[in-house]
Parts: C-alpha cells; structure tokens; sequence
C-alpha cells in the first residue's frame, strides 16, 4: 500500500563517480556508495536512550573538547492515538510519540541514527534532519520499507535547535508530518549556552513541547470520523488538510497532555529550558505569567538571544528555545498565543511551580469583595 521505492530507486543506475544524482518524479535520489568513507575511529562513542517528550535524555551541557559519535536508535510506529475525548488519528510516530524524541548533541559531534520501520507498518517512511548538510537532510539516505532498517550519520555542523520530519516524497510529505511524524534535535555549543554579553548560562531542567496541527474528518453527523488504519484515512483526511484550518492544534500529540496530571514542573529559582518545534505551521509561544529571559527565536545559539520577550515566534518547519527563571510559585499556562488555537483547539500547557510567595512582585491589596455601586466605581463616562 502507498509504497513508492520502485518510484524512487528504480532510476538509480551504476555510480560512475564519488555519487549521482537521479530524479524519479521530481524528487533526488542519491547513491554515495562510491564516496571515499570517513575514518572516525578515533572518535569517542557514546548512546543515548530517546525518551518521550515532554522529557529529555540525559545529557551534558558542556561537552569535551574532541567531538564524539552520538548513536541513537528509533522505531518508526504506526497506530491510532487519542488526539481528544472524541477524536483519534491514525497517527505516524517516531518512537511511538508525538511528538517524536528530542535528541541533543553538541556542536562538531556525529549523529549516527538507526532508523527501524516495523514490519507491522504499511508504509515508507524516511528522515529528514534540518540540521544535517545534502542529501535532503538524509531523506534520500533513509528511505526504508516496512520490516528494513537503515542507518544514517550526519556531523553537527551548526548549534541550534532543529526540526526533524519524515519526508518520502511528493504528497506524502505533509500527509505522514500532519500525522505526527516529527520530532526535535538540540546541537548545543561544545561549551554550552551564552548570554547576550556571552557570560556562560545553564538550565537546571529541560521540556521538549512538540507541537502539531491535526486535519481529522468529520462524518455526515458532524462526529469525527475513526479508521482502520493509516492509508484508509488518507482520502478524507487529504480533504481536510487541503482546507488548511486543522481540527486540533496540540501540544505533545494531545488535547490536555500537559495539563492535569501531565503538566510540567518546576521550583522556585530554577532556570528552565523550553524548546518549541512545529513541523508545518507558524507558532507564538507565550508563557502566562512569565516572561523569556532569553529566547533563541530563531533556535541558533551561535546568535545572541533576545532579552525579556512576551511571546515569540516559532516559525513553520523550525524549533526555538527560551531559557526563564520562575520567580514566583503557582501555576503557569504555556501556550500559543493565538487563543483561538490555545483554548479552543487544545495548544494549552500547564508549569506547576513549587515555592514561597513574593508579595514585592505582585500582591493582592484587596480581595474580591461586593461594593456600594451608587458610591464607588464611577466613571467619567455617560
């Protein structure tokens, strides 16, 4: 079903030099078998376990001073998830969520990715890392039939925060990215962040929030249609995504998934990290009753971040990080700031912040209380 390899590597013919360059229905199909290899067996190699967002692997935040081969694996997962209390999508994951894991490497360091497609999945899938130099990011490279593996290596060439999508070709590039599948890689500078006057920074926690725009169909009643599998909802979903005004705008794959009993937390003085990817649509993140101390808009920390912003932007198909320390205790919303999406489409997320109340920063003078309305509260105005 939907498989396109004979499409896409039947044009590739014997290598006559170092790679070639095929086209097979407008799309660029590499063969670098006959590239000279890399010696890298000098380099130190160490593995990462991926684990689901919110959340990050462990890592360091100055790196050493020679680069390492970084080496991760991910499954590729076919399945159906609930989006909301009455809706589900045939989803296309990267390890199973949605989004797909963060990695983080530093500046100079090789990635070395193992990609699986599980033989239970229906349909090709591949890898494009915005961060990686050629070869489409390595989409050319990875292009794997259920049931096949493949690796792929890349150098770390620029620091920043990166998007990373599936992207086999043609219209299943915004179809399998609508479903889920994309996720977030953070290079961070071999000695870690600066400041705007380039004084060293440090996060005591790091959040991943992925964000998704989600086309799910309707039925003649108005309910939101649920399918056998992925492929059966391409059609009607197709309709939809076409429309460009999404059902569900999400953070992390789900209405509420991190609110309630998955929300966020964090302690009084501590400097958290948050990254934002979206994958296909432009986002405002803003924190309620916060601030970002320092934002990297742009997600590059090779560039001075900005200073005390209100909300930001994260522009469609990037990721962006900003750095706050929590002053106060209580709760916080996380959202974008396009309320409409925020509160009516689901892009919510809640900080719970442990700590003592600073009356200096704000305090509540006068509680809510009933008052003489013939006496008080008046107004210039008729």
């Amino acid at each position: 079903m939907l498989t396109r390899r004979a499409a896409l590597m039947g044009a590739a013919g014997v290598a006559a030099s170092p790679f070639i360059v095929k086209t097979a229905q407008s799309e660029e199909i590499m063969d670098t078998s006959m590239a000279p290899p890399t010696d890298l067996s000098g380099l130190e190699r160490i593995k990462h376990k991926l684990v689901a967002p919110p959340f990050v692997h462990d890592h360091d935040q100055i790196a050493p001073a020679e680069p390492r081969i970084v080496e991760f694996e991910m499954k590729i997962v076919e399945k159906e998830v609930q989006v909301a209390d009455d809706a589900y999508l045939q989803a296309m994951t990267f390890n199973g969520s949605v989004p797909g894991p963060l990695m983080v490497v530093h500046e100079g360091d090789y990635v070395e990715l193992t990609l699986f497609n599980g033989p239970d999945n229906t349909m090709q899938h591949n890898i494009d890392f915005h961060a990686a130099t050629g070869a489409l990011g390595g989409g050319s490279l990875t292009l794997v039939n259920p049931g096949e593996k493949t690796k792929l290596r890349f150098k770390a060439t620029r620091a920043g925060t990166f998007v990373y999508h599936c992207a086999p070709g043609g219209p299943m590039i915004p179809w399998h990215v609508v479903s889920g599948m994309s996720g977030a890689i953070m290079v961070l500078p071999r000695k870690g962040l600066s400041d705007h006057n380039g004084a060293p920074v440090a996060y005591d926690r790091v959040y991943y929030i992925g964000e998704n725009d989600f086309y799910i169909p309707k039925d003649d009643n108005g309910d939101y249609m649920r399918f056998e599998d992925a492929g059966d909802s391409y059609a009607d979903t197709l309709e939809v995504m076409n429309g460009l005004i999404p059902s569900h705008v999400v953070f992390n794959g789900k209405v509420g998934a991190l609110t309630g009993e998955g929300a966020l937390t964090a302690n009084q003085g501590e400097q958290v990290l948050f990254v934002h990817s979206q994958a296909n649509r432009d986002s405002r993140p803003h924190l309620i009753g916060g601030h970002g101390d320092l934002v990297w808009e742009l997600g590059k920390f090779n560039n001075p971040p900005s200073r005390d912003l209100e909300t930001w932007f994260i522009r469609g198909g990037s990721a962006g990080a900003a750095l706050y320390e929590f002053l106060q205790p209580g709760v916080y919303a996380y959202v974008n700031h396009n309320l409409i999406e925020a509160v009516n489409l689901g892009a919510t997320a809640h900080v719970l912040v442990e700590g003592e109340w600073n009356n200096d920063l704000m305090e509540q003078l006068v509680a809510p209380t009933e008052y003489d309305v013939a006496f008080e509260g008046k107004t210039a105005l008729p």
